[in-house]
């Protein structure tokens, strides 16, 4: 997949993609489900599919994924080009004919346009698919409105589903994301206690903004194209030395040093809350069951 970060500088019109457009900040399962629409047309249509997203996001919400993490799942989507638009205070106050005709029709020339039902855009978000569909024939592109998913009754938001990972409520995350709630983030430089204490840790520089609760998790690992099984820590560290709040995982059966490497977690299950033990050998017993208890999680 090609990323055009600088849609703006793009000199010469496409021939006749098929284009969605949206935030995408959660990729959950209302985002898959239009992105999918985009791909299965543009395939029968033999055109080129394009996700343009912006960044950061029009709300100032807290992402769910980094620009870094969205990109990549939209990739295993099937998507040709992923266009990221910088989300600034001018292009916020850009009218949404303007926008239309000038960034949307102008740079990227689609024969189709996907876009979830209660989209908007445009300055103070006065765009939406009405607006859209009144224009849709002037400009010569075919709309498509893609219905909302819901869970229950209820509409499957980023808004909410952030509230659910704020809460260590994995599983229900998982339901409404169609995929489990995940960390992208650098192995970077720890203490080394781990190491001492034979279980060695990869401590986690998380990319993206939203984390689970602090806890305790059954975890899978993605590193490269490998998935490994491990348990993963959120928190403070747990011994009274106060040090900063952080991430680290232990990958079962893993003895590789991988600082500078990129690691997904993928969360199974929390399994216990975070708390603070007065005593090393406390700590190193729990750390054990924890183990324990992973191993059967992830089976």
């Amino acid at each position: 997949m090609k990323v055009i970060s600088s849609p703006g500088k793009i000199k010469h019109r496409f021939n006749r993609p098929a284009v969605a457009i949206g935030i995408f900040d959660g990729l959950h399962r209302g985002h898959i489900f239009v992105i999918k629409k985009l791909v299965k047309f543009a395939r029968q249509a033999k055109a080129r599919s394009i996700v343009v997203t912006f960044h950061p996001h029009p709300a100032k919400e807290k992402s769910l994924l980094s620009l870094r993490h969205r990109i990549k799942l939209i990739k295993g989507l099937g998507v040709d080009i992923c266009a990221v638009i910088g989300f600034t205070k001018k292009f916020s106050e850009i009218a949404p004919q303007d926008f239309i005709r000038n960034v949307l029709v102008k740079k990227f020339n689609p024969q189709a346009v996907f876009v979830g039902e209660n989209f908007t855009f445009g300055k103070n978000a006065s765009g939406n698919v009405k607006f859209l569909e009144s224009i849709s024939a002037k400009y010569d592109f075919n709309l498509f409105s893609i219905p909302v998913v819901k869970s229950n009754n209820r509409i499957i938001s980023s808004t909410y589903i952030r509230a659910l990972i704020r809460r260590g409520r994995i599983a229900a995350a998982h339901r409404l994301l169609g995929r489990p709630v995940a960390v992208l983030g650098t192995v970077v430089k720890g203490s080394g206690l781990g190491r001492l204490w034979n279980v060695p840790t990869a401590n986690i520089d998380p990319h993206h903004e939203v984390l689970p609760a602090d806890g305790v998790y059954a975890v899978k690992v993605k590193l490269g194209d490998k998935l490994l099984n491990g348990v993963c820590y959120i928190g403070k560290v747990s011994v009274v030395k106060k040090r900063p709040y952080h991430i680290e995982v232990y990958i079962f059966n893993f003895h590789k040093r991988i600082y500078g490497k990129d690691l997904e977690i993928l969360f199974v299950k929390k399994m216990r809350d975070a708390r603070r033990y007065a005593e090393k050998e406390q700590l190193i017993r729990q750390i054990k069951k924890d183990i324990g208890k992973a191993k059967k999680a992830v089976k």
